[in-house]
């Protein structure tokens, strides 16, 4: 099993190591924005919209963009091609259209297909929803000359629930016929069978509506948003600019009331989950357990730092407590809550112990034992094999910066590592947990796609990205290197770091620093980095040296490490991210006179913070889309570390960027879309309005009617075209 993995990335590896040599090679071709940005010749290849399907042997992926094809786990190889727009559906050139999402029926004999996509905010969006029968080759819109959202199949198929128009409808496919869930539903008002804004960014789901087990019922959301503030984001193009309004709690401002409901389809009866008498609370996740008759719901307080698993009686919508948890910090919310198929125990994650670690409990709220032990973090809990009694998740038990597949008993014994390869794996496993698709790729090793038995062993590479590797011996790719330091207080910080191809440890270089900084998150993981490594790549050319270092409030290190920033965000990170920049300067072949540092969102504000407090040790910095002032950012995020303005001023005050302008003296350019609907340009507004009071010097770019990505069009060739000039007319010898 082993060595079988170990002889195929053995073999990619060395053809890396080949690259090495190239990098001394006079003539080679360098790199260009217009490739990594407008040609996006240096994209990994991918796999598109993969599914299993309910026999555990298949899989269906999204080929061409038009065709919906099966293929065989045991043997990678194409079945049938189950569905394709050509000839059916068009777009409005009248070519076959892009198919955006598709969802199977329960018995796969239908399908829904869903065409010309409309976004909302980040995650969500409508579409024009059909209903694909294979039998009888018919295809139908769900519902007439609308887009809907979030379809979904009732358990036998007969049925489609979605939502249009903030209402939660039902479609009877056998009548065809279409009826109202509820009614209620007004834009910045009411919202059923869906999220507001703020519980899509934060909480990271907009599904809000999910059938129970036996098809007669339907549990579903209601948000009423009307005491909610709205933001506005002018809209340009037109004579007069179009004015959008949505709703948008900021820190310590008003939440949507958020309330559960059971709809009874036989009787159209619809009953009020009980969910306290409190209402300034957050309900993440609901999931229906085993017994059709009973919904979990998530119940946190508004500090999000106690956590209840509440049982609701589909019927009367009465709820007692199943399940517990308070933190000193706050607590995460994921999707790790699993039900298993005996009806008598449950799955669950929790950090109690200091490290995220999964543990089996029993329907009385009971713990019957943890599952994973140790001081290493689970990263992803991903599912039971009830039929084998086996746990798979994938963990951090050998290094922050790497993970592996692992499997363990129900007994908590008999813990398996199934995937072999120093980096960073990303399984997903098939239906009865036969297969699993896996993504490996290191620092310097593309994606590698490849099927594996549950096992661990080999059965298919399906893409290993030969011809990017060949791409990057041919543009002289450096190689990212990691390293650790110690920092004035005896803080262990890992890093990466790459040098230009003819680097000369007699000269002194300038270095351009990389963050993001936020909790949990991390920039230093043995990965492909397919954002912003080809840039890098291409700095490294212009004689700059790429350095990231994970700060404290970083991922994958336990719990103590990660919460620590709680209550004073941006403190320690821009302690930390200072030690980075004197541990460099003091490198023989670093110029401490030219380190510069950069960030998108949290990393912008990070990176401006950097600039302002570290004004000795930085010389410049570069802000994309940055929060300046965390008042101006949303309640379930920023509360979440930082309580609300009224409990934490200080806290607020004290590491916003805002209200350090004064001391900022390197260059600096900040970058903001104007329709940023989550990092607001209010943002970067407020901030240049303070730099100007201050009279520091700055430079601005605009992206209008862009969002927090600034993406489509010209606008990221435009962006990094900018952040490029800006970084070689002030960092670079002329």
């Amino acid at each position: 099993m082993k060595h079988t993995m170990s002889k195929t990335f053995g073999h990619m590896l060395l053809a890396y190591m080949l690259l090495v040599p190239a990098v001394l090679f006079a003539g080679q071709p360098s790199i260009s924005l217009e490739q990594i940005w407008k040609d996006r010749y240096f994209s990994p290849k991918t796999i598109r919209l993969g599914k299993s399907m309910n026999d555990g042997l298949h899989y269906s992926i999204v080929e061409k963009q038009t065709d919906i094809n099966i293929y065989a786990y045991e043997s990678g190889a194409f079945v049938r091609t189950f569905f394709s727009t050509e000839g059916k559906l068009s777009d409005e050139r009248g070519r076959p259209a892009r198919i955006e999402a598709y969802y199977f029926s329960p018995d796969e004999k239908s399908m829904l297909v869903g065409i010309g996509r409309e976004a909302i905010y980040r995650r969500s969006y409508l579409a024009e929803y059909h209903v694909w029968n294979s039998e009888s080759q018919t295809l139908s819109p769900l519902s007439e000359g609308t887009r809907q959202s979030l379809p979904t199949f009732s358990p036998d198929g007969t049925k489609v629930a979605f939502v249009r128009d903030n209402n939660v409808f039902i479609k009877d496919l056998a009548t065809n016929a279409e009826s109202a869930v509820t009614t209620d539903g007004l834009f910045n008002h009411i919202i059923n069978g869906t999220t507001d804004w703020v519980y899509e960014e934060e909480f990271g789901f907009t599904q809000g509506i999910h059938w129970s087990a036996d098809g007669s019922k339907l549990a579903y959301y209601r948000f009423d948003e009307s005491h909610v503030k709205e933001f506005n984001m002018v809209m340009y193009g037109s004579l007069y600019p179009e004015d959008y309004r949505f709703k948008y709690p900021k820190a310590g401002e008003d939440n949507s009331l958020v309330s559960i409901h059971i709809y009874d389809v036989a009787s159209g009866n619809t009953v009020l989950v009980d969910t306290g008498s409190e209402t300034d609370q957050y309900i993440p996740r609901i999931k229906w357990t085993r017994d059709p008759n009973l919904l979990s719901v998530m119940r946190m307080n508004r500090h999000q730092n106690q956590l209840e698993i509440l049982l609701a009686d589909a019927t009367s919508g009465a709820t007692e407590v199943l399940y517990y948890e308070n933190n000193l910090y706050y607590i995460d919310v994921n999707d790790d809550l699993t039900f298993l198929e005996d009806g008598r125990h449950f799955v669950i994650s929790s950090e109690k112990s200091g490290f995220n670690h999964l543990y089996l409990y029993d329907m009385q709220g009971r713990e019957v034992r943890a599952l994973t032990l140790g001081e290493w973090d689970v990263q992803r809990f991903l599912g039971v094999d009830e039929t084998r009694r086996l746990v798979y998740f994938t963990s951090h038990e050998e290094s922050p910066l790497t993970n592996n597949l692992y499997s363990i008993g129900l007994d908590g014994r008999r813990k398996t590592k199934l995937t072999s390869g120093t980096g960073m794996h990303n399984p997903s496993f098939s239906s009865g947990f036969r297969f699993f698709i896996n993504q490996f790729s290191t620092a310097n090793t593309p994606p590698v796609f490849s099927i594996h038995q549950s096992n661990g062993n080999l059965i298919k590479v399906l893409e290993d990205n030969s011809e990017l590797l060949q791409k990057a011996r041919e543009h002289n790719f450096v190689t990212r290197e990691f390293f650790s330091f110690n920092t004035s207080e005896g803080i262990s910080l890992n890093g990466w770091i790459m040098k230009p191809a003819d680097f000369d440890p007699t000269k002194a270089y300038p270095v351009f620093m990389y963050t993001y900084g936020g909790p949990g998150s991390q920039t230093v993981v043995d990965r492909w980095d397919a954002s912003n490594g080809v840039w890098y790549q291409m700095l490294t050319q212009m004689g700059f040296i790429v350095v990231s270092v994970d700060n404290r409030g970083s991922g994958a290190r336990g719990e103590y490490f990660r919460k620590m920033t709680y209550m004073e965000l941006g403190k320690y990170e821009t302690i930390d991210q200072i030690e980075a920049a004197k541990y460099l300067g003091n490198l023989p072949y670093v110029d401490e006179s030219r380190i510069s540092i950069f960030g998108w969102s949290y990393g912008g504000y990070l990176s401006s913070l950097c600039l302002a407090k570290g004004a000795d040790y930085f010389a410049g910095a570069i802000a994309v889309a940055p929060v300046t002032n965390w008042r101006f950012y949303d309640t379930i995020y920023t509360e979440r570390y930082m309580r609300t303005p009224q409990e934490n001023a200080s806290g607020y005050d004290e590491n916003s960027p805002i209200n350090h302008v004064e001391k900022i003296r390197g260059a600096y350019l900040l970058v903001h879309g104007s329709a940023d609907d989550n990092v607001h340009y209010q943002n970067t507004m407020e901030m240049a309005s303070a730099l100007i009071d201050a009279n520091i010097p700055f430079e601005l770019a605009i992206y209008p009617n862009h969002n927090h990505g600034i993406g489509g069009g010209n606008a990221r060739l435009h962006l990094y075209e900018h952040m490029t000039r800006f970084l070689r007319s002030n960092f670079l010898d002329n």
